[in-house]
């Protein structure tokens, strides 16, 4: 069974949205060096920044549209990111972003489902 690892938020303005999940939920928010992309830790993490809490989730944060999705996406870890692209389109969802790596970390995609919903998906590469 594949799990959702990861949600992000898309913002107009990242100061703005980071400000209001630090004070509204006590978030930690950090910008990725030399990357337009922001880190949202919302629970205790180990080191490599997985979740210490069995079924909590961090997330991350992008300028709207460009390095986010246009709306608040869950992204599903994948061992096989091309795999899961081509059983999305045989069962009626459409692909929406390609294949981009994600630093040495893994790769990311998007994809419609049949309702209309973005969802994100993750291959890593175990270097996280």
């Amino acid at each position: 069974m594949d799990s959702i690892v990861h949600f992000e938020i898309p913002a107009k303005d990242v100061k703005r949205a980071s400000t209001f999940y630090t004070k509204a939920f006590g978030w930690q928010i950090t910008q990725f060096p030399n990357f337009e992309y922001w880190s949202l830790v919302t629970t205790a993490s180990d080191q490599n920044g997985t979740p210490q809490t069995p079924g909590a989730i961090n997330g991350g944060m992008g300028k709207k549209g460009t390095m986010a999705p246009n709306a608040v996406t869950v992204t599903i870890s994948v061992p096989d990111i091309d795999a899961a692209l081509a059983n999305v389109k045989k069962l009626g969802g459409k692909v929406t972003g390609k294949k981009t790596p994600v630093g040495d970390m893994g790769f990311s995609a998007y994809f419609e489902d049949t309702e209309g919903n973005n969802i994100g998906l993750f291959q890593s590469t175990g270097r996280m």
